[in-house]
């Protein structure tokens, strides 16, 4: 199928844009971040390409179980749609009802935006300007983005979060600002990461930079601080590069109770997430911790950040500093600072930021299977029942079967690469590159 252009629409210099087409009627089912006891490897079989709600979907993992996704694509094959997103930035798309929403920023950040597609067409059918800025922090990283952090839906709502230059909710219908906060101190020194998820009435997401680290949860139908939990980390060092994070923390539910996972610079720490009480911590050398990690109804799986991450298998279910006796083992090859991994059919699966594609036994750490695909990688892999998908910086994608060993079944190209990382949607993957969004779909 040939390409189908969808053109933006131009930017307007006001604080909010109330769009003159009304958005699709928003399903009535509750799109919240869940807290989910995950039975056996994270393969949730409920529907969960059909909404895809915040960073890594619905369930936070990357899997798309009972999608019938595609193999192949170029810019000529398999693409339902392609639409130019103006701006620059690498927050992922989100998804329900027949609406993505993803954010973007000009390349100087002063301008932030949030922009609502249809998923039928490509067409942009909301360009809103939330935030204007005067100036922005200095030493702004060139791998980063104004607009990193990905959105997250609910039924009426998209809440999206620039870091410290503001968080903000808006209406899906007609765009209106419901509230904003643009007093959450955080000097981010390389840029924002961190994704906002919902929890019940809650907003919550971290702000992890150079001068301030806190997790925080705000009043989702109106802005104001619920709590707020400062870091209490031994850094070992007063350079505060080393403090800074850009993980997006993960609910789980242990023994009926919930807890938020939370990865900081050098720590992580679960948390009561209706109160931000700690509950458990274990301690790692890595700083600027970037990736989601996952959970199997017994452990967390973590990739501890740079200089050279290491994957912890940590049993939950502890008490206090748990460092020395709930880690089950350490895994130091092959594992990602910023790609997160995805656990499906009992083998959990890593690609490194330059390329290297792993596949880790999830009881004993040891690599079963390795291949070199060269290359960037700052995606998040993704997974349905049959297939393996990475994504890297030059636009190249690796589809791989999960088979024992796996099968390199399809290397795709488009015109640019991806800093986001993909969502799923139906049967297709929306892939976001430098400046478009794809809609990716077998043909007929």
């Amino acid at each position: 199928m040939g390409s189908r252009i969808a053109m933006h629409l131009p930017g307007i210099g006001v604080a909010i844009i109330h769009a003159a087409v009304s958005c699709t009627a928003i399903s009535c089912i509750a799109i919240t971040c869940m807290a989910i006891t995950w039975v056996g490897f994270g393969l949730v079989h409920a529907d969960e390409a059909s909404s895809w709600t915040q960073f890594r979907g619905d369930a936070g993992n990357g899997l798309a179980l009972g999608t019938n996704l595609p193999t192949r694509w170029s810019e000529t094959e398999n693409v339902l749609w392609k639409t130019p997103i103006h701006g620059r930035g690498w927050s992922s798309p989100v998804v329900s009802e027949d609406e993505i929403w993803l954010t973007t920023a000009s390349e100087d950040g002063q301008r932030m935006s949030v922009l609502c597609l249809d998923a039928s067409d490509g067409r942009i059918k909301q360009d809103l300007l939330v935030f204007e800025n005067d100036a922005v922090q200095p030493d702004y990283h060139v791998t980063n983005s104004y607009a990193s952090p990905t959105p997250v839906l609910d039924e009426q709502h998209v809440y999206v979060h620039f870091g410290a230059y503001g968080t903000a909710c808006l209406n899906r219908k007609t765009g209106e600002l419901l509230w904003q906060r643009r007093d959450l101190p955080c000097n981010h020194y390389r840029g924002p990461g961190s994704s906002p998820i919902l929890y019940q009435d809650l907003l919550i997401f971290h702000m992890d930079g150079f001068d301030y680290q806190y997790a925080i949860a705000l009043n989702k139908k109106n802005g104001e601080t619920v709590w707020k939990k400062d870091r209490d980390v031994e850094y070992g060092t007063d350079n505060g590069d080393f403090y800074k994070a850009f993980s997006t923390p993960l609910v789980i539910s242990v023994g009926g109770r919930d807890q938020l996972i939370s990865p900081a610079s050098m720590c992580c720490v679960a948390l009561d997430p209706s109160s931000g009480q700690e509950l458990w911590r274990v301690r790692y050398e890595e700083h600027s911790t970037t990736v989601r990690p996952l959970f199997d109804g017994k452990r967390i799986f973590l990739s501890t950040g740079f200089g050279k991450a290491k994957m912890l298998c940590v049993r939950v279910g502890g008490t206090g500093d748990v460092t020395e006796t709930h880690i089950e083992w350490v895994q130091r090859q092959g594992i990602g600072s910023k790609p997160s991994p995805v656990l499906v059919h009992g083998n959990l699966y890593c690609v490194t930021d330059d390329g290297v594609l792993v596949r880790i036994d999830p009881d004993t750490g040891d690599i079963g299977w390795k291949e070199r695909l060269g290359g960037k990688f700052s995606a998040s892999l993704i997974a349905n029942e049959a297939n393996l998908y990475a994504f890297d910086h030059d636009g190249k994608s690796y589809v791989y079967t999960l088979t024992d060993p796996p099968v390199r079944i399809a290397e795709n190209q488009l015109a640019e690469g991806c800093n986001a990382s993909p969502a799923v949607f139906g049967n297709s993957i929306l892939v976001r590159t430098t400046s478009a969004l794809y809609r990716l779909q077998n043909s007929p």
